[in-house]
């Protein structure tokens, strides 16, 4: 008996969150279409929705493509964890898009392919443990098309240097995870490390990734302007420079949003919900890289002034 009721409640929470899957996509639908007329808006805020993605990015997401032409509907995403919050999901199930997923766990990739949206969508998902030397391979073994519509950066780690190494491809819209300890200013990064680890390089959990400013000067660069960022503080938007004339610019001043997240740890684990500039002294001991000028520094003398 015991178990015929499990197996009712089992049904019943699955067809419950099937309901709420359609509900959130007709939603959004309706949203993606509100966006879709609107002209000149002062920032991506205004734009935002979420269905998949970790904050507001599926909705710049489709305001973004819906402002440009892209041919080739294909996504690379990487650091996706089990897919299920990412910024590419609602590309994939709403609009069709084909995509390669990367992820340095394999029981994560095991939860992708044992998804629905593995057989009844074209996804591609891999275990691989992405560095600066090996992403180029990684994404031509999926694709030899060049012209991809978008690609987004998440390992927290080295991500400005494996996406400074990828010339295999030239998305029309890229984003990338920058990190709002490192503030406005600054083009900075963790130094590179091979099997950087973000958990494993301070018990923090602060020190990862790189600035702002860090990614601009790079997609400048590469041929990008910097169409700016959401509230949440997290991703950075870029648009190719043939591409860009629908959207405001802006400079890694006037686009920054310090994110709220309170998600520092002790050396126990425990999380202490550091704010702000509490976050940057929490990790003043260790070293950025200046990714202009090549160099390396304390965190304390960098940001001493």
């Amino acid at each position: 008996m015991n178990q015929l009721i499990k197996i009712i409640y089992k049904k019943i929470y699955q067809k419950f969150n099937y309901e709420v899957h359609k509900a959130l996509l007709l939603n959004a639908k309706i949203l993606s279409e509100i966006n879709n007329k609107k002209e000149n808006i002062a920032s991506l805020d205004e734009v935002e929705f979420q269905v998949f993605s970790q904050r507001g990015e599926d909705g710049v997401i489709q305001y973004i493509i819906n402002k440009i032409d892209i041919p080739n509907k294909i996504f690379i995403e990487f650091g996706v964890e089990t897919y299920t919050e990412s910024n590419t999901r609602f590309l994939l199930i709403n609009n069709n898009w084909s995509g390669l997923v990367l992820d340095g766990s394999k029981e994560n990739i095991k939860f992708i392919k044992n998804d629905f949206i593995y057989w009844k969508y074209d996804l591609t998902a891999q275990h691989n443990f992405i560095t600066k030397d090996n992403i180029n391979q990684l994404i031509s073994n999926y694709t030899n098309i060049e012209d991809v519509g978008l690609l987004s950066i998440d390992i927290d780690g080295n991500d400005y240097f494996v996406f400074e190494a990828i010339d295999c491809i030239k998305p029309r819209v890229i984003i990338c995870e920058y990190n709002s300890v490192f503030g406005p200013e600054k083009k900075v990064s963790v130094p590179y490390k091979e099997d950087f680890v973000r958990s494993k390089a301070h018990y923090s959990e602060l020190y990862f990734g790189a600035s702002l400013n860090a990614f601009c000067y790079l997609a400048e660069k590469k041929g990008y302007d910097f169409i700016g960022t959401t509230k949440a503080g997290v991703n950075a938007y870029f648009v190719r420079k043939d591409l860009s004339s629908p959207f405001r610019k802006f400079d890694s001043i006037n686009g920054f949003n310090e994110s709220d997240n309170r998600d520092s740890k002790d050396a126990k684990g425990n999380l202490t919900f550091l704010r702000h500039n509490d976050r940057l002294n929490e990790i003043k001991e260790l070293k950025l890289v200046d990714v202009a000028s090549n160099k390396t520094e304390f965190i304390k003398k960098l940001y001493a002034n």
